[in-house]
């Protein structure tokens, strides 16, 4: 009876140990493409804002999402300085290329609508 006690008292500390592990490789919100990752209804965004580029990277757990018919506004303030671009598919994300002042502190909003669902929006700030 003792050993049983044991037995079980290591399996549970082992499987508190191993749960963060199997739930972490479950749903990965590391950037892939040195942006920002914020989790909203239609998936993970990863948001890439730069000086001449404006991407959104979209997944589904891990998994690329269809981007046919889709669309996207990105509005970025800066104090009270406010911009918008348009993105559009390419390849596997969405994409604007222009000219975006993009600074630490740069505070931005998404709105993301892929075919047949209702539009999604992702509010992140520059690091």
């Amino acid at each position: 009876m003792k050993n049983n006690l044991k037995f079980l008292a290591s399996l549970a500390l082992a499987a508190c140990v191993a749960a963060p592990a199997f739930a972490a490789g479950e749903h990965d919100h590391a950037p892939k493409n040195g942006g920002i990752v914020v989790e909203t209804k239609a998936g993970d965004f990863e948001i890439v804002a730069k000086s001449d580029l404006l991407q959104i990277f979209i997944s589904d757990h891990g998994k690329p999402v269809s981007l046919d018919g889709a669309k996207a506004k990105v509005t970025l303030l800066n104090g009270t300085e406010k911009s918008e671009a348009e993105l559009l598919p390419a390849g596997n994300k969405l994409e604007a290329k222009g000219s975006f002042k993009v600074a630490k502190g740069t505070k931005g909003i998404a709105v993301l609508t892929l075919a047949g669902k209702p539009p999604a929006t992702a509010r992140f700030e520059v690091k």
